[in-house]
């Protein structure tokens, strides 16, 4: 599709559209004229195979002498019509387009393929999950024959539950062959585990991984199937469509913000109580397209999990027994008065804007500045004010031209819809650049592969930036922009390196950055994000739409707590400096084992979702309510604040946690709680100034979308909701306003090193893992690995370890045995230990240890 505007002509009347876009598209969205489809998709490539969408197609006849529409005697131009039908989803338009597609001929051929696709079509749609939002149904109603021909004798009788694997259910009698789940994980996601079998009526989905359908977004297929084929054991004859209320949300799980529609209903197998029946996408082409990941969809019964703490608890002769709200806010609002300002706050990954903010007020009142971020193995945040990925960027428009460098992080793993977009942005011509201490699926898809050792990441984005300025390769107006250029040279010299990579990077048209922490301690994390800044800034690419940073953060809300100015060195401080009082939101922090003191010294209040190590550690703790109990707002690694809505009642007698934080304050004599968390982001808007323009009737408000999902029934298929609730508001990053940017040495700090007999412990992020809120979700555990940890074949080799062995990993203090993985994509002298697959501790910075080989276990 080009910029260029051109006039085709919709059943007589003309439209101006642009030149190159879809039939299908341009009859929709320009003319309001719905040509029905089942097998086209709008995200995937357009194959013409269900023949639902023929039209009547003709062209103007021109003179070939000069070139001028030839006329009719009324002064219209001639048009020269096909003698067939043809597909409207594989035409694209172009000057002197002429579609008909209300005539006779297209009626019937609608019809005929309709009468032919429920020739074995069961008629079992009162019990099909898709009754009710069925695009074969409304197009059957539409454009079906009022009789059916069929001769019951020979309808096809095909298996009506066949599992894919142990999430998606497939029907074979009602799949209408369409490919849209075949060619959605071949296309969109690159992962090839649906095929067609066989041949004719006999022809049938497949799967063709091991385990059985293999990928993290496999719920997606059940979104964009136009039946009732595929269904999800999540919710596969759990309720009506039209029994349930939508309600828009955002995940909680990781950096990327998915928007999400999460569809409720009163449910008599849980009490009558308000419950979670399914999640679905909600449309943000800017977060999440259309797509989320399986983490999202089925992680979400956390909410209503049996093991949430339900009631406060207070600690009295040494046990925690269940109290009233008023005793456990009176010994919380006790301890605090007693400390003075000797008091600590951490937040976690998914606590909401409003609950960090509360809770910052309530260290103003008692006089502390000590507001920590958990995890606490994160680096300066600064860099990401400065040149983040800028205000109204799309990472779907990325294609020919520009570039994408993912830098110590494996995104699959970490935010795999981010995986998902920068393989597409590779498919659309972009350069995808990987550079990782470790192979990662997304160099299947990179132009350019950047393999270093431990600890190396900083010097990579370091040569690269060199190799910039070296090679005439910085932008002269980005370098005048800039402040501390002599110093960054000074330190670059003679570092330059990955020419090639630098070129491609620093021509691009426009160049987004991921950058995570893989393998880094927070000072490298630190000089990573501000080395990432100053190529950049270098290159010209900050402060532009589709270009910037994109920090790879744990957490759902991780930017929004730095924002309200929370930061991972405050948490380290703590560590060092225990305060008398620490308070604890959010975080299981007795996960790590260098807190074991801290926790033992300090008074540990504690705002938590579960009973887990951290609350049995506590003096008070409190029960808080989750995402789907109350609303708020997250914001995602992009900057963007996004608004979620109530789900359902609380749990037990749980509370917001900006509220519990209120009434502790209010116990110190500070006001009384605000009504509604709409109030607290009203009082963030005079408070922080990103935020400024961030109130909740703002966040609400929809950005306009393409495609139109949910514009009109049956459009598109596919049960993606439209964009309702809001599409949320990004932030505009420091290198927007046109002032000077500063470019700052990234020394890279000395790797951690093995001593004698050691190797080194390196954590790693898995999306599916033992953590809490995830773990809930009991259908899921199948698709969780049993702890292991990966080694080098050659250290492999020199401790006698061998595949599938148990072994011991003994590291600061504390150990834990795990299974062994001998792989080579662990790197020499690193064993990568996946964080929350065990309830062992595991430290979340590199740290020397020793391995040893426990006893003989079967492989992982």
């Amino acid at each position: 599709m080009t910029d260029k505007i051109i006039t085709i002509h919709i059943d007589g009347v003309p439209y101006d559209v642009p030149e190159g876009m879809n039939l299908v598209d341009a009859a929709r969205v320009y003319a309001g004229v719905e040509i029905p489809i089942f097998c086209y998709h709008p995200k995937m490539d357009a194959v013409g195979m269900c023949r639902m969408c023929l039209v009547e197609v003709g062209f103007e006849v021109r003179d070939r002498a000069t070139g001028e529409p030839v006329l009719n005697p009324d002064g219209t131009p001639q048009v020269r019509w096909g003698r067939k039908l043809e597909t409207g989803c594989t035409t694209l338009t172009r000057a002197g387009l002429h579609i008909r597609t209300t005539t006779p001929q297209v009626q019937e051929a609608r019809k005929d393929v309709l009468e032919f696709l429920l020739s074995s079509h069961p008629l079992d749609c009162p019990i099909c999950d898709k009754g009710g939002e069925c695009p074969l149904q409304n197009l059957t109603m539409r454009h079906g024959p009022g009789t059916s021909r069929m001769v019951f004798e020979e309808k096809m009788h095909l298996a009506k539950n066949v599992p894919l694997g142990d999430l998606i259910v497939l029907d074979r009698e009602r799949c209408i062959q369409c490919a849209r789940c075949v060619r959605f994980q071949a296309e969109v996601v690159g992962d090839d585990v649906l095929a067609f079998h066989e041949r004719g009526r006999r022809l049938e989905i497949i799967t063709v991984s091991n385990p059985p359908f293999d990928t993290y977004f496999s719920g997606n297929t059940t979104d964009i199937c136009p039946v009732g084929a595929l269904t999800s054991v999540d919710f596969r004859f759990g309720a009506r469509p039209w029994e349930l209320q939508d309600v828009p949300s955002i995940s909680p799980h990781g950096p990327v913000g998915e928007n999400i529609v999460a569809s409720t209903r009163l449910d008599r197998d849980s009490g009558g109580v308000k419950v979670i029946k399914r999640i679905l996408p909600r449309q943000n082409e800017a977060v999440n397209e259309i797509w989320i990941s399986d983490k999202t969809r089925f992680g979400h019964h956390f909410s209503m999990s049996p093991n949430r703490l339900r009631t406060p608890l207070i600690r009295k002769r040494g046990e925690l027994v269940e109290a009233g709200w008023d005793d456990a806010i009176k010994a919380a609002g006790k301890a605090l008065k007693e400390a003075g300002s000797s008091v600590g706050f951490i937040g976690g990954p998914m606590m909401t804007n409003e609950d960090l903010f509360a809770l910052r007020e309530l260290a103003e009142l008692v006089g502390s500045q000590r507001l920590g971020v958990w995890p606490p193995n994160l680096g300066d945040p600064r860099p990401v004010a400065e040149v983040g990925l800028a205000s109204g960027s799309r990472l779907v428009e990325l294609g020919k031209g520009d570039a994408v460098l993912v830098i110590a992080s494996d995104l699959e793993e970490e935010a795999p819809i981010w995986y998902l977009q920068a393989k597409q942005a590779h498919d659309r011509g972009a350069a995808v650049i990987v550079a990782n201490m470790r192979v990662t699926k997304l160099e299947h898809y990179a132009n350019e592969v950047i393999r270093f050792g431990f600890g190396g990441a900083v010097d990579v984005l370091n040569g690269l930036t060199a190799a910039a300025l070296a090679d005439d390769l910085a932008d002269p107006a980005a370098l005048e922009r800039a402040e501390g250029l002599a110093a960054l040279r000074k330190a670059l010299k003679g570092k330059a390196a990955h020419q090639q990579a630098a070129a491609t990077l620093a021509r691009a048209s426009n160049l987004v950055i991921f950058a995570g922490d893989d393998g880094l301690d927070p000072a490298g994390h630190s000089a990573l994000l501000q080395a990432a800044a100053n190529f950049l800034i270098v290159t010209g690419h900050a402060g532009r739409r589709n270009n910037g940073l994109v920090p790879v953060w744990p957490g759902a809300n991780t930017q929004g707590a730095f924002d309200l100015g929370f930061s991972a060195a405050e948490t380290r401080a703590m560590l060092q400096d225990p305060p008398e009082v620490l308070v604890i939101a959010g975080a299981d922090v007795a996960y790590d084992p260098a807190w074991a003191g801290v926790l033992s010294r300090s008074t540990v209040i504690v705002l938590s979702l579960f009973p887990d190590a951290t609350v049995a550690r506590a003096a008070v703790a409190l029960p808080i309510q989750s995402f789907a109990e109350r609303e708020g707002t997250f914001t995602n690694a992009l900057r963007r604040v996004q608004r979620f809505y109530t789900l359902h009642g609380p749990v037990g007698q749980s509370l917001p946690a900006w509220e519990v934080a209120a009434l502790i304050g209010q116990r110190l004599g500070g006001p009384k709680p605000r009504h509604s968390a709409a109030l607290v982001m009203k009082a963030i808007t005079e408070s922080v100034s990103q935020y400024a323009e961030m109130s909740y009737p703002a966040l609400a408000q929809v950005e306009k979308q393409f495609p139109p999902v949910g514009e009109a029934p049956g459009f598109y298929g596919g049960t993606a909701k439209a964009p309702t609730g809001g599409t949320g508001r990004q932030w505009p990053c420091l290198a927007e306003g046109g002032g000077r940017l500063p470019l700052r040495p990234a020394a890279a700090p000395a790797p951690v090193r093995a001593g004698d007999g050691e190797l080194v412990i390196v954590p790693v992020r898995r999306l599916y893992d033992r953590a809490p809120e995830f773990y809930a979700s009991t259908l899921m555990h199948g698709r969780i690995p049993q702890p292991f940890a990966a080694l080098n074949s050659a250290d492999a080799a020199r401790l006698g370890i061998a595949a599938g062995d148990s072994i011991t990993i003994t590291v600061a203090g504390s150990s834990l045995t795990v299974a062994a993985v001998v792989d080579d994509y662990a790197p020499a002298g690193v064993v990568l230990v996946p964080q929350r697959l065990s309830d062992d501790p595991l430290p979340f910075v590199p740290t020397a240890g020793v391995v040893a080989r426990a006893a003989i276990a079967e492989a992982v």
